[in-house]
C-alpha cells in the first residue's frame, strides 16, 4: 500500500465547502430561553462566553504563538512531537501512554453503563463504495487518501462508517431502540491545515470515543440527546473538568429551533449558564441540531470537547431499518455523540487549564487530577541506608502508585524535583521516621505538612479515585533505574 500523491487534488467534502462559505447567525441564549445578538448581550461574569463567542464568529483557527501545554506535557514527559510523521502525528512516552490509557478506560466504563455495546471497525474504507462516497460529500473533514491495486482508500475520520454498515446488516426491532454502539477509534485521521495544528489542541491522528444511538423518531431521539447530555457533563467532571471549564455551543437548523424551542431551552438550563447558538436558514450537512463542549485555552482559542448530533440522513443513506409496530420497515434517526471528545483534547485542556490558573495566582501548585498522576506518593530516602525502609513503607500500600527516589542527590534537590513533576504525596523518610506509623507528608496545594500513616494515605486516595481505573506506575518504582526521555 502506497501514501497517494501529494500532487493529486485534495479530496473535499461538500460539506466542508458549505461550511467554509456559510453564513451563520450567532446569539446567545440565556437561561430562560432568550436570544441575545452578540453585540446587545452583557457578557459581565461570563469572559470565557465572551472570548468563545468571538473565536466562533471570526472562525480563524490559525495560532501564532506555543500554547502553555506544549511545554508542560513535555516537562512532564507525557508526550512529544514525533519529527519522522506528519504534523499532527504524536509520540507518548511512558507516563503519558498511562495517562491517556486510563482516560480511555474511564470514558469506555462510563459508555458500558450509559449501554453501549463496544464493537471494532477498520480503519479505512474504500472511496468507490457508493455509500461512502456519499457520506464523505457530507462531512465537513478533510480526509488522508491511500492508493492500494490503484484503488483509493480513505482513513476513517470517525466510526460513522464501521458502526452504520454493520447496523445496515443487523436485524432491528423496535424493542431494540435506542440502539447504542460504541467503539474507541485508535485513530481517527482528519488532515487538519497546517496552520491549525498546534500541540494537541488539534491533531490530525486522535483517539475518539464514538457512540452512536439509533432512535425510533425524533420523540425517542430527543429523549437520548438529553440523557447522553447528562452522559458527557457526567464524564467530563470525572476527567477533571467541570462547567466552569467549557461553553456550550447548539448549532441548528432555524426550522428545528422554531419547533422544539422547549427542548433547546431545556440544553441550555441543564448547562446552568447562557450558551452561544450558531443558527442556519438551511442544512448544510445530515444533521438538525449539534450541540458541543468547548474549552478556551491560554491563547483564547477553543476547542470541542464532548459533542452530538441529531442526523436525519444516513440511516435513509445507509439503508439502516428496523421493523416498526406496525409491521412497516422504516429508517431511524441516528445520534452521533463523543462524550469526552478526543482523549487528546483532554489532556490539552488539563494542561492549559493549570497553566492558566498558575499564571492568575503565583502560588499556584498545578496537578493533574490524583487517578491520572502517573506517581500518587514519592518516598524520598534522606540517605541510601534509609532505602530499606522506604521500601518497607511502599509495601504497605495497595493500588497506590508509589515510587522511591534513590539517587545519589541532596534531599532538597529530590523535594524539587517532586515538586515540578507535580507529585501529590511526597514523604520524606530518615532517622526520625523509622520504625514510626505516622509520617511527615507534603500534600500537594497545602501549606503545611501532615503526620499520616500508610493506611490514612491510601485511605484518602482511594476515596477520591475509587471510581476511576487504575494501573501501576508506569516506569521503574526507583529514580535511580529511569531513563530520561525529554532532554
Amino acid at each position: 500500500m502506497k501514501p497517494m500523491s501529494e500532487k493529486k487534488e485534495e479530496v473535499v467534502s461538500e460539506a466542508l465547502k458549505a461550511e467554509e462559505s456559510l453564513r451563520s447567525r450567532w446569539y446567545i441564549m440565556d437561561l430562560d430561553g432568550k436570544l441575545w445578538d452578540l453585540d446587545e448581550f452583557d457578557f459581565q461574569g461570563h469572559d470565557k462566553l465572551r472570548k468563545f463567542s468571538g473565536y466562533e464568529y471570526a472562525k480563524d483557527r490559525t495560532v501564532d504563538r506555543t500554547p502553555p501545554h506544549v511545554n508542560l506535557m513535555r516537562s512532564l514527559e507525557l508526550v512529544d512531537y514525533e519529527p519522522a510523521s506528519d504534523p499532527g502525528n504524536f509520540r507518548y512516552y511512558p507516563k503519558g501512554r498511562m495517562v491517556k490509557a486510563l482516560l480511555e478506560e474511564y470514558v469506555t466504563s462510563m459508555v458500558h453503563k450509559y449501554g453501549g455495546m463496544e464493537v471494532e471497525t477498520p480503519l479505512m474504507y474504500s472511496m468507490e463504495h457508493p455509500t461512502l462516497k456519499s457520506y464523505l460529500n457530507r462531512f465537513p473533514a478533510r480526509q488522508y487518501t491511500v492508493e492500494s491495486d490503484d484503488t483509493p482508500y480513505f482513513l476513517r475520520f470517525a466510526a460513522c462508517f464501521g458502526q452504520f454498515l454493520m447496523s445496515h446488516d443487523a436485524t432491528i426491532s423496535y424493542r431494540n431502540l435506542p440502539m447504542r454502539i460504541y467503539e474507541m477509534t485508535r485513530y481517527s485521521f482528519r488532515r487538519e491545515q497546517r496552520g491549525e495544528l498546534t500541540g494537541l489542541r488539534r491533531l490530525r491522528a486522535f483517539t475518539m470515543p464514538d457512540v452512536h444511538a439509533f432512535c425510533k423518531n425524533l420523540v425517542q431521539a430527543r429523549s437520548e440527546y438529553m440523557r447522553r447530555f447528562k452522559l458527557s457533563q457526567d464524564v467530563l467532571a470525572g476527567i477533571g473538568l467541570e462547567k466552569e471549564d467549557y461553553e456550550l455551543a447548539l448549532r441548528m437548523v432555524e426550522d428545528f429551533y422554531n419547533e422544539n424551542k422547549e427542548f433547546i431551552k431545556g440544553l441550555v438550563q441543564k448547562h446552568g449558564k447562557p450558551v452561544l447558538v450558531e443558527m442556519w436558514k438551511e442544512r448544510f450537512a445530515y444533521f438538525i441540531l449539534k450541540w458541543d463542549m468547548n474549552f478556551v485555552d491560554a491563547l483564547d482559542k477553543a476547542s470541542a470537547l464532548a459533542t452530538d448530533q441529531i442526523d436525519v440522513e444516513n440511516g435513509e443513506r445507509y439503508d439502516i431499518k428496523y421493523m416498526d409496530e406496525d409491521g412497516t420497515q422504516k429508517h431511524p434517526y441516528i445520534l452521533h455523540c463523543s462524550p469526552s471528545g478526543a482523549i487528546e483534547r483532554d489532556i490539552y485542556a488539563i494542561l492549559e487549564r493549570e497553566a492558566m490558573r498558575m499564571k492568575a495566582d503565583n502560588g499556584y501548585k498545578p496537578q493533574l487530577p490524583l487517578w491520572l498522576a502517573p506517581t500518587q506518593v514519592r518516598i524520598i530516602p534522606v540517605s541510601h541506608e534509609y532505602v530499606g525502609f522506604a521500601d518497607m513503607v511502599r509495601g504497605k500500600f495497595s493500588k497506590v502508585r508509589v515510587d522511591i527516589d534513590n539517587r545519589d542527590e541532596t534531599v532538597g534537590k529530590k523535594i524539587r524535583d517532586a515538586e515540578k513533576e507535580w507529585i501529590p504525596y511526597i514523604v520524606v523518610v530518615g532517622e526520625r521516621e523509622a520504625g514510626k506509623e505516622k509520617l511527615p507528608v507534603r500534600v500537594r496545594g497545602v501549606k503545611d505538612s501532615q503526620n499520616m500513616s500508610v493506611a490514612e494515605m491510601q485511605e484518602k486516595i482511594h476515596a477520591e479515585t475509587e471510581d476511576k481505573p487504575y494501573r501501576p506506575v508506569p516506569v521503574p518504582v526507583y529514580l535511580q533505574e529511569r531513563p530520561k526521555f525529554v532532554g
